[in-house]
């Protein structure tokens, strides 16, 4: 069973009111439609930092995001994904005011993580800066995860 990391992203455009923005809304209804049909195909993992952003914010919006995330096993942090986050953002693949998305990067390559599922363009899924985020990874003795959205995930056949 192939393994997924949700970044939390994913978690924001699973819980809550779907928003007026059409960008948006379409986002959140393939999130909720992968997490539904296509989720239960993959072995899925969170990390401590996941649990500390979804609990961010509004009491009750918090209170619903760690819901949905309450039986997904975590992984745990190391000095190994330290480094690793250290070299992403020294090698510019994210940049230092960003350590949190480097964290997410590292901590999913460290664990051997098949897909990386995020919302989150601008530094994770970030055409631009893929061959550099895979090349330190690579670089530092780990294979990269294939960073993707739900949407990418939706209808995907695990190989079993």
């Amino acid at each position: 069973m192939d393994s997924v990391y949700i970044e939390t992203t994913v978690v924001g455009h699973l819980a809550g009111r779907v928003y007026r923005d059409p960008i948006v809304a379409a986002r959140q209804m393939a999130t909720r439609s992968w997490w539904q049909n296509d989720s239960p195909r993959f072995q899925l993992y969170i990390s401590q930092l996941v649990l500390d952003e979804c609990g961010d914010g509004d009491p009750s919006a918090a209170a619903e995001r760690l819901k949905e995330i309450e039986t997904i096993d975590l992984l745990a942090a190391s000095a190994e994904v330290d480094l690793l986050a250290d070299a992403l953002i020294a090698g510019n693949a994210v940049p230092a005011s960003e350590p949190r998305d480097a964290f997410h990067i590292a901590i999913t390559a460290v664990n051997g993580i098949q897909y990386l599922l995020t919302w989150n363009f601008k530094y994770i899924a970030n055409a631009s800066l893929r061959d550099r985020i895979e090349g330190i990874c690579r670089d530092a003795g780990f294979e990269p995860p294939i960073i993707c959205t739900p949407e990418e995930l939706m209808g995907a056949d695990d190989g079993s």
